[in-house]
């Protein structure tokens, strides 16, 4: 009974150890199909030089580079181009900034406002579903006076929000996120 196939086997499996690419985050098998594909060989050849050697036979490059000589300038222009298109993507979504405002209305009423989660590719229909189950109150995505979107919460749960935001969205850094709270005239 214990050789049958469907007994357990008493040894475990191992979970296999899988690199990633330091700069696109992909396995280093499909860097390739990226835009990245030179920034990607300079990342593994530092890294995982096994790997690099398997992937990127360094004599097979050099032969073909001696015969073939320079015949694809054109694809190369382009990979170059579509990987600066990228980068400078990533640079303008980690200067972006999310603003959590907190705006008093009449009486002791407040409403907390959140712009900018839209540069981190959150949508905003979920995240004004989240904070509403989460805080219990009404959240809707609205436009602004600059006819951006935003998501306004009812009440003062700013402080609550960032956490929830760090929480749930790792992709926004924390030094992205502003608190604001904006007072009315007259007190």
């Amino acid at each position: 009974m214990a050789d049958s196939p469907d007994a357990p086997s008493s040894e475990h499996v191992q979970p296999r150890e899988i690199t990633y690419c330091g700069f696109c985050s992909l396995p280093p098998e499909y860097c390739e199909f990226g835009p990245t594909l030179e920034k990607c060989k300079q990342w593994l050849s530092k890294h995982d030089k096994v790997t690099y050697a398997i992937l990127y036979n360094t004599l097979e490059d050099h032969l073909a580079a001696a015969t073939l000589g320079e015949d694809k300038p054109e694809e190369d222009k382009k990979k170059a181009k579509e990987a600066a298109k990228i980068e400078k993507q990533m640079q303008k979504k980690m200067q972006s900034k999310v603003l959590i405002k907190r705006i008093e209305r009449t009486k002791r009423k407040c409403v907390t406002s959140v712009f900018g989660l839209e540069n981190f590719d959150v949508d905003l229909k979920k995240a004004a579903k989240l904070f509403a189950n989460k805080f219990a109150c009404g959240s809707s995505v609205t436009k602004n006076n600059q006819g951006n979107d935003e998501i306004v919460v009812q009440g003062d749960v700013s402080d609550e929000i960032f956490d929830l935001i760090l929480e749930h969205w790792p992709i926004v850094p924390e030094d992205n996120i502003d608190l604001i709270e904006d007072k009315k005239k007259g007190k």
